[in-house]
């Protein structure tokens, strides 16, 4: 059955872990796979069959987010617009984060820093949009109000994404993608404001909310 390293449980945690950790101190250029699988207490063998390179690490969790994503939109009540029923989806991802902000957060800042990264990122997001865009139209929306909704989740969610990061009051990502949809239907409607993201706090907060 191979190496011990290979049944380990949460070898993909251990192993995303791990390689942040190098490519924190080390620097992501400097880090080899067998770095990261040695840190991780496990063996090279083992990283390769959760991921075909470093750089994959820290895209790994692209293909589950896609999948519950499609998931969510083939599953939504068919007289839902179709933007409204991308929100649902991003909905659906959010719990998918909340324990990794402060992962999120480190893992921002590697991929700002390398251009490479930067260019995968696109790559990722770009695949993600055709998927939803593919699943709209098999919902029978029109070609191009598909991709248009898919367009908009994307950047819906990647707005929605680094304000969570960013949060010093920790509240959810389900709270931002809400407040993102929001702005967006506002700028729309031609009614957008800055304040217009006082509506994820409580009405209490709402006066110190718009001095940010």
């Amino acid at each position: 059955m191979g190496g011990m390293g290979r049944w380990e449980p949460n070898a993909r945690g251990r192993l995303e872990q791990a390689a942040m950790a190098l490519f924190e101190t080390r620097g992501y250029d400097r880090t080899t796979v067998e770095e990261i699988a040695a840190r991780a207490g496990l063996t090279e063998r083992t990283f390769f069959r959760y991921f075909a390179d470093k750089r994959e690490v820290l895209f790994g969790g692209a293909k589950d987010l896609e999948r519950l994503i499609i998931d969510t939109i083939v599953h939504v009540p068919p007289a839902t617009a179709p933007l409204d029923a991308v929100t649902a989806a991003l909905q659906a991802t959010a719990s998918m984060f909340e324990e990794r902000r402060g992962y999120a957060r480190k893992r921002r800042g590697i991929i700002a820093a390398h251009a490479e990264l930067r260019g995968r990122e696109l790559i990722k997001l770009a695949s993600l949009a055709a998927a939803i865009a593919q699943s709209l139209r098999r919902r029978g929306v029109a070609a191009s109000v598909a991709d248009l909704s898919a367009e908009l989740g994307i950047a819906i969610f990647r707005n929605a994404f680094e304000r969570w990061v960013d949060d010093k009051e920790q509240r959810a990502l389900s709270r931002h993608i809400q407040a993102a949809v929001q702005e967006l239907k506002a700028v729309a409607a031609g009614t957008g404001t800055s304040s217009s993201r006082v509506r994820t706090t409580n009405p209490s907060r709402r006066t110190s909310s718009k001095s940010r």
